[in-house]
């Protein structure tokens, strides 16, 4: 503000001169010259010489329209040169720049201000580009207003070298340095700046350890956590940090940024899960920091998983009555706790001591749904066979892509879910898959309705195409779809990490999950963005996770006769006539084998190699799958098609006209115009497109084109914002018909 007032005041002189000196003869307002010196000619004139020589420079632009402005420490009777100056044009004078500020406060804004000299002339340097709420704050609040402590904290502290030398002159810094040490609690004493920063963040660190942080420091702690400028330096604070005892680990701030002690009060919930009554009164607090944004941007993220556990009630898993409902029950609540402690191993699978209790949490609610699963298993019919068919049969002409995913779970496909953009709308409906749930069995079954097992992908393909001669389809891996529109009705990607990962590395997988199901969003969004008006995900099977294992959870059998023991499944050529009923038995033919046996828990057949991610069991984990469906939601309802296809199939010569009608509908805001373009495939490539151009309701619009050497073409009419095909028809050349123009 105090700019404003001594640009007025040079203004004052301005408007008859165009010469003014300004007289500072404390120097304390050489500030101010800053303000200015893009709008006038400055000169300094502090000896005779300089004046005689600021006197011949101006006399000599005479006559000009510049303004000058003659700064000088000299008192007005001393000056010689410019003393006429200051009698003819104009003179301001600042003896005392805090009597200047206390008057032009009492004069523009009637209010008095109570500061000392220092803190008044450091908050005229700090006002400069503020306007007058500055001051009235100042006025009424007092000295501490004078910095904007939240702000210049925090970039003091995030180099306080570099602020030092750079954002303030010395007699502000030294300000700004006891202001800092009030707010701490402390007596000035000079001292290095990076010392006086770690003074700051220790206090700030402390307060927050022992939940007693000053309002001030705390305000700084999480506008600094926003701050992506600012966030290294506060990294390596927070590593550099030596935590002093705390009595009470319960009394840390809410909002702390110590991983530490998340990990204490973890230890401590695991030891008391047995005891409800504590654990309720633990929660409101959990709960409180799941919520922190200073914990979620740290990337403690772990809380909720930690609450889907304890407040997970299995009382209403009694009250199922049939294998359906079982299903159900798991796709509405239990596949939460598959995402919690999947969450959970990826964050503590190193750390036995905290995981090892919400581990066994998560066994007992498993054990208990199981049994019901179990009891009902007699009614399991799986629904997977021919997968892939249902969907040709259910999207009639509409442009589809399917995704087939190889270990995408059921609690992995509603993450997706949550995940993908754009206008569309899900249906979420699953397929029990066959057993055993292992990649070449149900692959078959989702590629072919024959029964057979296939272990060979690219026959699973053709077995498809060759069942259904007159749909036209691409197969391609997921990481191929683009934007780019596609020939074929159907687009079939299949993406196969999740599963590979898994059994390479086993659990050590878990930390790319999270990236898979990002992809698998983003594949989904660009899908439905590229004119497919339907997208599936569908997979093969599901998985379990073991967790810490140890070799009494394996489970041990003995066998007779050949068998293959996987981790959850043992193909036999003999009945195993001691392995029922402790064991699930199905007959089932595959190369020499002829009986399956399967776990009723999620444990491990004892086997050579890695454990940890594994599958082919009958848990809900492997066995229900995601049937998600996509579909895309269009603005306009104008229905626009090809009129002429009859004459399309059969053209003489080389060129060809396309006839395009817009039907009349109810009149809408969406439907009384479409643009619109034209897409031409040759062999399943891509050979020419139109320019964009739009169509009213009823309106006829005729457009002409040439084979240019491609004699057969399929040509789709799209929406040229969405994608969407409208409509489409195949256009044929018909040599023997063209006689060359002989008639």
């Amino acid at each position: 503000m105090i700019d404003q007032w001594f640009k007025n005041d040079l203004n004052q002189i301005y408007e008859q001169h165009n010469v003014a000196v300004f007289i500072d003869e404390s120097g304390e307002s050489a500030f101010l010259l800053k303000t200015v010196e893009s709008i006038y000619t400055v000169y300094h004139a502090h000896t005779e010489l300089e004046e005689l020589y600021v006197k011949y420079m101006i006399e000599k632009a005479q006559p000009s329209n510049k303004k000058f402005l003659i700064y000088t420490r000299t008192t007005k009777d001393q000056l010689k040169f410019i003393r006429e100056y200051c009698e003819t044009c104009g003179c301001l004078e600042i003896r005392y720049l805090h009597n200047y500020i206390k008057d032009k406060v009492h004069q523009i804004l009637n209010l008095n201000i109570t500061l000392s000299k220092d803190e008044i002339v450091s908050a005229a340097k700090v006002s400069v580009g503020k306007d007058k709420t500055y001051w009235m704050d100042l006025c009424h609040k007092g000295a501490t207003e004078i910095f904007n402590l939240d702000k210049e904290l925090l970039e003091f502290l995030n180099d306080p070298i570099l602020f030092s030398e750079e954002r303030y002159d010395e007699q502000l810094r030294e300000v700004f340095y006891h202001k800092v040490n009030e707010l701490l609690g402390k007596g000035y004493l000079k001292k290095p700046p990076t010392t006086l920063a770690q003074e700051v963040v220790t206090t700030m660190f402390d307060g927050l350890l022992g939940g007693t942080c000053n309002k001030k420091l705390a305000s700084v702690y999480e506008k600094w956590l926003d701050s992506v400028s600012y966030r290294n330096s506060f990294d390596k604070y927070l590593t550099d940090y030596l935590p002093s005892s705390i009595l009470d680990i319960w009394n840390v701030s809410i909002n702390h940024p110590f991983r530490q002690i998340d990990e204490k009060w973890l230890a401590e919930i695991g030891n008391i899960l047995t005891d409800q009554e504590i654990i309720a009164k633990k929660l409101p607090k959990l709960h409180k920091r799941n919520k922190s944004k200073q914990a979620q941007t740290l990337g403690i993220c772990f809380w909720s998983d930690i609450i889907t556990l304890l407040e997970f009630d299995p009382k209403n898993i009694s009250y199922l009555s049939s294998f359906r409902e079982c299903v159900e029950y798991y796709k509405k609540h239990f596949y939460k706790l598959d995402t919690s402690i999947r969450n959970l191993y990826t964050e503590f699978l190193d750390k036995k001591t905290i995981l090892e209790p919400f581990q066994e949490l998560y066994k007992e609610f498993v054990t208990v749904f199981l049994d019901k699963w179990f009891q009902y298993w007699e009614e399991y019919k799986e629904n997977q066979t021919g997968t892939l068919q249902r969907i040709f049969d259910e999207s009639s002409n509409e442009k589809t892509a399917i995704i087939v995913g190889d270990g995408v779970s059921y609690e992995l496909a509603e993450l997706v879910a949550k995940k993908v953009k754009g206008s569309s709308s899900l249906t979420k409906n699953s397929i029990l898959a066959d057993i055993p749930s292992e990649t070449e069995n149900n692959m078959s079954r989702i590629y072919m309705s024959n029964g057979v097992t296939e272990a060979i992908q690219d026959k699973r393909e053709k077995y498809l195409a060759a069942q259904n001669p007159d749909i036209s389809m691409e197969f391609v891996r997921l990481d191929k779809a683009t934007e780019e529109t596609q020939p074929g009705q159907f687009l079939i990607c299949t993406y196969k990490d999740i599963d590979e990962m898994g059994e390479k590395i086993q659990q050590k997988a878990l930390k790319y999950f999270p990236k898979a199901i990002d992809y698998f969003a983003e594949k989904i969004s660009l899908l439905l963005a590229s004119g497919y008006a339907k997208v599936y995900l569908i997979t093969d099977h599901g998985f379990v996770l073991t967790g810490l294992l140890t070799e009494a959870d394996k489970i041990s059998v003995s066998l007779v006769g050949d068998y293959h023991k996987s981790e959850r499944y043992i193909r036999t050529v003999k009945r195993q006539v001691d392995l029922t009923p402790r064991l699930i038995e199905a007959k089932k033919s595959y190369h020499p084998s002829e009986y399956v046996y399967f776990a009723k828990n999620i444990n491990s057949f004892k086997t050579p190699g890695l454990y940890g991610f594994s599958h082919g069991g009958l848990s809900p984990q492997e066995l229900i799958t995601p049937y998600f469906c996509w579909k895309r939601t269009y603005a306009s309802t104008l229905p626009v098609t090809i009129e002429n296809k009859t004459e399309l199939q059969d053209v003489t010569g080389e060129l060809f006209s396309i006839v395009i009608h817009a039907n009349e509908t109810i009149r809408n805001l969406f439907a009384l115009d479409r643009k619109i373009c034209l897409v031409f495939f040759s062999n399943k490539k891509k050979v020419n497109t139109s320019d964009v151009f739009s169509i009213s309701q009823t309106e006829t619009i005729t457009k002409e084109y040439t084979f240019d050497g491609h004699p057969e073409m399929e040509v789709q009419l799209l929406d040229a914002d969405t994608k969407q095909v409208l409509d489409r028809t195949v256009i044929k050349q018909n040599k023997d018909r063209d006689l060359n123009g002989l008639f």
